[in-house]
This record gives structure tokens, C-alpha cells and sequence, in this order.
């Protein structure tokens, strides 16, 4: 009946403790939470959705999750339906932290969706779940029936694992009168039982004496655990071994290897024989603890049976007895310091990462969460992160052992694609030691470059006549984005000239070269400007345009054309008048060219090709003057054909040709008859040469004779006039040399108001009078007036005009 009471009231008291759950927020952030140990698997812990301040609905599109410590159990689950933090199994306390006072399991909440981080701390209040413990079996005790009162034995100690209160708090001790306890309190907490002899003991009497030592701890209910004590009461023995120390205390490092000595205990003894012969053995030591070490019963050497480790565990503390062949024996206690070493590297985990941003993320995005842990302790477990520092990113401590990884300074694809991001986790050991974690993040492109020309503008020249669909410029551009932001198209923006662009012109879109649809001019037209817009695939699209100038070479693809003396393409002659007394050099005509093309295509050269008299007359190479070139001879013939060649510069040259025919006479009677006996070169198919030979001496004698009638009737005027003799025409005074050559014709001509011009074809002839009204008073510029002309053609029509027949008598 009393059991069921007791267990009665110790669920009862469970059920208390995981009732009273407190719950807190720390300022940083973190968030704190208390349960008794031994709660069921999936016990309510605490709402953490509540507890920061979240909707308890759709809590799993956030990405809300819990992140344990690394490399330790998970004892807890986060429902993401209801955000209710649940146990995962059951929680042990004595088992995850030992003897320590405080009892702490951290975990990490993770908002994804956020990406926030919080700290959450779990701690676990000891229960009285443990009842104290003595080694198993009887314990025996010898003890020398000469022992004086009020000595004092070690007792085997009670281990319970629970703390405070709930642990070992009194001993006691049943059986006999003749003993009594002496419990004191060491430093660690630990309490030390020794048997105190209140009666002198009798071997003869009583050899044994059986006794029941009982340990109680303080929970509620209150446990308890009993060992049997054997005390057997030896015969006298007269010294008692003694340790040289109470208490040995050593400092070993935690890598010390197997085997190593750890502490050597000496206890000395007077006595000779059997009596002073020591054993030494462990006396009040855990079963864990007795698996670490060794101890040689004969030397006292206690060497090292297990590996160190300051992580798992860094105090050791138990007894040893030296007890001699008599049976006294002494004790002394020996604690063993583990020194803590930098023999673990940090551990760096990463709990959410990116792999891939936008070039243009704002600053302090975030790209990874990452953990760091150290199992190491003080400075050895201090551990800094960090990154290289020419990258544009940086490491921000959150809560606990936490960082994010975010960017500080603008994303530039086109300077730097992807980053190989190595993160360096290293504590504050001597020496320091680290881990490295690397992180590959890509950067992506958005369309932040325009298409950029090589050039800031383009001339170029190409040559007229061109091909139809002939390439005749190419340009490119450049854009530094990728894929679509860089895929460029080229268009022609029409400028002044449109119909020209639209007509003449096409740019191919993706390579940018330039086509002629049609053959171009130069003497159409010399330059083209446009614009070219290149236009890239981004959305939205980026352009730019560049100013392209298509200067047209000139060809020599045209032939001179000859202005004077005027002749069609069919090889007619022009006539020109020159004196038999001209002196050398004195010009008889010159030949007038042009060339439509432009630059040397249209310098142009005269040759005298052919001539009926050659070294007569010379021409000049680039005037086109023809001059005498010696006096005239009577043999010379009276009638010269020139053929003068005009040639360009062009490569290669083209060339016209004329055929000049220069009259020799010394006056206006034997000009007429030389001009009469004129004849162009027939054509032997054809009789139109005689008909014109037959016309041209009509015309002459009729010519003749007019000119006759004309001179009487102003010489018989000017004597009768006073008024005329600065503009009177003494025929006779005129100088013979004024009648020759095309100068002395013209001049005759003009004082009369006439302008003779003959030209020759090959079937036509013709000669033009062109007859003006002329007055005495005058000057020979001013006495004519539009003249009208009498034209006298190859089919012998003759019409004749006068415009002064009043002022000629006629």
C-alpha cells in the first residue's frame, strides 16, 4: 500500500512539472522554453509559431523548420500544421548533460520564406527518476579489534545521477552498536561516509559484525538504496598504512595516448611481515570511471586504460585504498584534471543556400544560413567565420553559432559571372584550427547594356558602277549582357535622303553588312548618310545608333565630249580660217573638251593624231590650243585635216576624236574660193558629196557677190558721212592679215555684223549667216542686233533674210 502511494505521487508530480511549462523571449531573440525530463515521445514543448507571432496556417509554404546542433540527436519535431514544438523520444537528462547543473538543448528555427533565424533553448529540469546506488555485492571491511575508539573507515558512497535536491542527501546505518556514520561534504558536492567505531570491538567475541548502510535522496517521493557491510574484526595490528597525501590531484592533456602514467600514490607502512605488505585498490569509483584507468595494486600506479576526451568528460574524481597483509588500510582521494586541447576543428554546416541571383539583387540579400560549431571549450571553442575580402559579400553573426551570408556591394554580371565563394570557419586554438566550406554562386544577366558601335561613327568608300546585291560595308556592335540581352539586330533609320535607302540599300539584321540593291552613280550622286540603329533582345530592348557615311568613288566610265569645235559622234569636220604670212605659234582654233567624270578620270589631254601636213601645226597637251607651228609654204596644201585626239586620265583611258580642217588663205576672195573647193570625204555608196560640192560653190559665188554689193554701198555712205569715221570700213585699209585665220575671219565678220560657220558632216553641210542691223555710229560690238540668219543647206533651200534693207540701199 505505501509503494502505491509512492508511485502515485510521483506521477502525480510529473504531471505538475510538464503542466508548468515556462516560457520566454529573450532581447536578441531567443526563445526559451523548460520541460521535465521522461515526457513521452511527441509531448508539447511549446508554441513557436505563437511565440513569433505567426499565423499558425499555410506555416509550411514558409519554409518553417527546425536546425539542431550538429552532430547531436534531434529529441524534438516541429509540427509545421499546428507550429507546436513536440519531443521526438524520450529526453533522459542524466544521459545528455551528466552531472552538470544546468541542463540545455539548443535548436535554431528557420523562417525561409523570411529568411529569419531564432534561437530556441530547451531546458531540461531533473526529476527523481534515479534511486541512489551502491556497488553491487556485500562490501567487506576489516578492522583490527585494537582500534581506538572513534576511528574512522571509508564507507562505499550511494551514486545517484539525479542532482540537487533529488540526489543523495543522508545515510544511514543499521545493525550494530558498535558503529556510527560521519557524513561530510566535499568540494565537488560529493559527500564523504566514514564508519566511526563508537565501541571497542571483541574478536573473540563477536568476529563479525553485519551492518545495512541506506542512502536517501531528497526528491519527492524520496529514494532510497542499501549495501551490505561486512565488518570483520581482525586480530591487532599495530600500524595502520599511510598515504604520503591525503589527496592527489593531476592535470593530464586530453591526447595523452593509452598506457600513459597518470598518477603514482605511495602509502607506507612501519609494520614488518605480512603486516606491512600494501595492496592498493579503487575504492568508491563508477563503473565508466574504472574503465578509464588502471591501477597496479603492488606499485599504486594509476595509468591511462581509455582514451581522454575534456568534450565528454573533464573531471575525474575517485578513492584508493592501501590496505596491508593486517587488514588496516588507509585511503586517498584522487582527482584527475583533464586538460582541454584544440583537437577538434570547427564543423560548418549549411542550412539554406542559393545558387543562383539576379546581377541586380539589392545589397544584403541574402544567399546562404550556414551553422558553426566547435566541440572544443574556452578559447579553442571560439570560432570566427570569414570570407575573402575582395568579394562583394559579407558574413553577418546571428543568433548562437549562426551566420548569413549576404551581399554588400552591387552584382555586375558582365565583370564577374560566377563566384567560387570559400568560407573559412577557424577557432582561437594554438594551433588554430579550421574548415572550409565553398559556395558556387552563378550570377544571372539582365538587360542592363546597350549595344555599344566599335566606333562613334563610320566613313567608308566604295567604288560606282558597283554589282547589284554586293556587300559594300560591314559594322558590329557589341553587347556585353548574355543570351537574349546580348543577341543584336541591326536596322537602317532612314535619313534625308529615303528614297535612297529605301531603293539602294539593305543591312542584313544579324551581321550587320551593308548590300547595294542597285549600281550607283557618282555623277548621280557623291555621299550617303544614314543612320544604323542596333537594337539587342533584352526586355525591354536596349539600342543605339552609330552615323555610317558611304562616300562614292568615281570610275572612268565616261568618254570627253567634245563642246567645240561642236560635231556629232559621226565624225563631222569643223573649218577654220588661217593667214599663209601667220608667224609660228599664232593659234588658229582650240579644241574645247569635258569630261562628266571627276579627279583624274577627267584631266584631259590633247594629241594631234593625224595631219595632211605633219610638223605644221602643234597643239597643246592640256589647253587643246592648235598654233603653226613654222610659216606657211606655197607647196603647203591649202586645205588641212587635223585629227585631234582627246584622252582622259582614267585607267583605263577613254577617248574622243575630232577632225579639224583649217583653211590657208591670204584674203577674203581666196578664203571664199577656198572655201568653196571644200569637200568632205564622200561616202562611195552615196552622190550626196557632189550635190554639197555643187551647193557650197553657189553659195560662195552668191556669197561673193553680196559681200561686193554690201562694200560699194558702205564705202559710197561713208564718203557722203562725216559722222561715221571713227566707224567707217575702208575695205582697202583693213590689213590683209584681219581676212586670214579664225581671228582675222571673225573680226571681218563682225565689223560687217556677219559670222560665217561652216560645219561638215558626212551627209550634211551646212553654212550659217547670221545678218544683223548695223549703223556707222556705232561700235562693232554695239552695231549688231540679234542677227537673222540665211542658212544654206545640202538640198540647196536658201532663205535669206534682211533685217537693214534701208540702211544697205537694197
Amino acid at each position: 500500500m505505501e509503494e502505491t502511494q509512492r508511485l502515485w505521487k510521483n506521477k502525480e508530480g510529473i504531471l505538475q512539472c510538464f503542466i508548468m511549462v515556462f516560457i520566454w523571449k529573450a532581447v536578441s531573440g531567443q526563445i526559451r522554453y523548460s520541460i521535465p525530463e521522461e515526457l513521452q515521445k511527441g509531448s508539447f514543448v511549446g508554441n513557436v509559431a505563437k511565440d513569433l507571432g505567426m499565423d499558425g496556417k499555410d506555416l509550411s509554404e514558409h519554409g518553417f523548420r527546425i536546425v539542431s546542433r550538429i552532430g547531436t540527436r534531434q529529441y524534438f519535431t516541429l509540427n509545421v500544421i499546428t507550429g507546436h514544438l513536440q519531443t521526438s523520444e524520450r529526453i533522459n537528462r542524466e544521459e545528455i548533460c551528466g552531472k552538470a547543473e544546468e541542463c540545455m538543448l539548443n535548436l535554431q528555427v528557420i523562417i525561409e520564406s523570411k529568411l529569419e533565424i531564432y534561437g530556441v533553448e530547451v531546458k531540461i529540469i531533473d526529476i527523481n527518476d534515479n534511486a541512489p546506488q551502491f556497488p553491487s555485492g556485500k562490501q567487506k571491511l576489516k578492522i583490527s579489534e585494537s582500534s581506538m575508539l572513534g576511528s574512522q573507515f571509508p564507507l562505499p558512497e550511494g551514486q545517484d545521477p539525479d542532482l540537487g535536491i533529488n540526489s543523495i542527501q543522508s545515510y544511514h546505518l543499521m545493525g550494530s552498536s558498535h558503529f556510527s556514520l560521519d557524513v561530510q561534504t566535499r568540494e565537488t558536492g560529493a559527500r564523504n561516509v566514514k564508519l566511526v567505531l563508537e565501541k571497542s570491538l571483541d574478536r573473540e567475541e563477536q568476529p563479525v559484525h553485519d551492518l545495512i548502510l541506506t542512502a536517501t535522496d531528497g526528491g519527492d517521493p524520496v529514494r532510497s538504496g542499501t549495501t551490505q557491510i561486512q565488518v570483520i574484526v581482525l586480530d591487532a595490528n599495530d600500524n595502520v598504512p599511510v598515504f604520503s597525501q591525503p589527496s592527489y590531484k593531476v592535470k593530464v592533456k586530453e591526447n595523452i595516448p593509452k598506457g600513459s602514467t597518470v598518477a603514482t600514490l605511495r602509502a607506507t607502512d612501519v609494520d614488518e611481515g605480512i603486516n606491512g605488505e600494501i595492496k592498493y585498490s579503487f575504492k568508491k569509483i563508477t563503473e565508466e570511471d574504472s574503465k578509464m584507468f588502471l591501477l597496479n595494486s603492488t606499485t599504486g600506479i594509476i595509468m591511462l586504460a581509455g582514451n581522454l576526451d575534456y568534450e565528454e568528460s573533464s573531471l575525474y574524481d575517485f578513492e584508493v585504498n592501501a590496505e596491508d597483509g593486517g587488514g588496516l588500510s588507509d585511503w586517498a582521494q584522487v582527482v584527475v584534471e583533464v586538460m582541454d586541447l584544440n583537437d577538434n576543428a570547427p564543423e560548418l554546416a549549411i542550412n539554406f543556400l542559393i545558387n543562383t541571383i539576379p546581377e541586380n539583387s539589392p545589397v544584403g540579400t541574402v544567399i546562404a544560413l550556414l551553422n558553426v560549431q566547435d566541440r572544443d571549450s574556452g578559447v579553442n571553442g571560439e570560432v570566427i567565420c570569414s570570407i575573402p575580402s575582395e568579394l562583394p559579400f559579407q558574413l553577418k553573426k546571428s543568433v548562437n553559432h549562426f551566420y548569413s551570408l549576404v551581399t554588400y556591394d552591387n552584382l555586375d554580371r558582365e565583370r564577374v559571372a560566377n563566384y567560387n565563394i570559400i568560407i573559412t570557419a577557424a577557432d582561437n586554438g594554438t594551433p588554430s584550427l579550421s574548415t572550409t566550406a565553398l559556395i558556387s554562386l552563378q550570377i544571372l544577366d539582365r538587360n542592363d547594356n546597350a549595344p555599344v558601335f566599335t566606333e562613334s561613327s563610320y566613313m567608308s568608300y566604295f567604288l560606282e558602277n558597283n554589282p547589284r546585291g554586293a556587300s559594300i560595308f560591314s559594322l558590329t556592335a557589341n553587347d556585353p549582357d548574355w543570351e537574349e540581352n546580348s543577341r543584336i539586330t541591326y536596322s537602317i533609320i532612314e535619313g534625308n535622303k529615303k528614297s535612297i535607302l529605301s531603293t539602294h540599300l539593305s543591312i542584313n539584321s544579324e551581321t550587320g553588312i551593308i548590300y547595294a540593291l542597285n549600281s550607283f552613280d557618282y555623277e548621280e550622286f557623291r555621299e550617303i548618310q544614314f543612320l544604323v540603329k542596333a537594337q539587342d533582345g533584352g526586355s525591354p530592348p536596349l539600342s543605339s545608333n552609330v552615323s555610317v557615311t558611304l562616300l562614292i568613288l568615281d570610275q572612268n566610265d565616261n568618254f570627253p565630249q567634245i563642246l567645240y569645235p561642236s560635231a556629232p559622234t559621226d565624225g563631222s569636220t569643223g573649218v577654220e580660217l588661217a593667214p599663209r604670212s601667220s608667224e609660228p605659234g599664232y593659234l588658229v582654233t582650240k579644241v574645247v573638251a569635258v569630261d562628266a567624270d571627276s579627279g583624274q578620270n577627267a584631266w584631259l589631254s590633247y594629241q594631234l593624231l593625224k595631219a595632211t601636213e605633219p610638223g605644221l601645226f602643234t597643239i597643246g597637251l592640256h589647253t587643246g590650243e592648235i598654233r603653226t607651228a613654222r610659216f606657211f609654204l606655197d607647196k603647203d596644201t591649202l586645205k588641212q585635216n587635223l585629227v585631234v585626239l582627246v584622252k582622259d586620265n582614267g585607267q583605263p583611258p577613254l577617248s574622243a576624236s575630232v577632225t579639224v580642217t583649217v583653211v590657208l588663205a591670204d584674203s577674203i576672195p581666196e578664203s571664199l574660193s577656198d572655201i568653196s573647193s571644200i569637200s568632205v570625204p564622200a561616202d562611195p555608196q552615196s552622190d550626196l558629196t557632189f550635190y554639197l560640192v555643187v551647193a557650197v560653190a553657189f553659195v560662195s559665188c552668191l556669197f561673193f557677190t553680196f559681200l561686193l554689193v554690201m562694200m560699194a554701198l558702205r564705202l559710197r555712205r561713208w564718203r557722203n558721212s562725216q559722222l561715221c569715221d571713227s566707224g567707217s570700213m575702208n575695205f582697202t585699209g583693213v590689213p590683209v592679215s584681219q581676212f586670214v585665220g579664225i581671228d582675222g575671219v571673225r573680226a571681218f565678220l563682225r565689223s560687217y555684223c556677219h559670222e560665217v560657220s561652216l560645219t561638215s558632216g558626212s551627209r550634211k553641210s551646212q553654212i550659217l549667216f547670221p545678218i544683223g542691223n548695223c549703223t556707222n555710229t556705232l561700235t562693232p560690238q554695239q552695231a549688231c542686233d540679234k542677227p537673222d540668219p540665211l542658212l544654206i543647206t545640202g538640198d540647196s533651200a536658201i532663205i535669206v533674210e534682211e533685217s537693214a534693207r534701208s540702211q544697205v540701199g537694197m
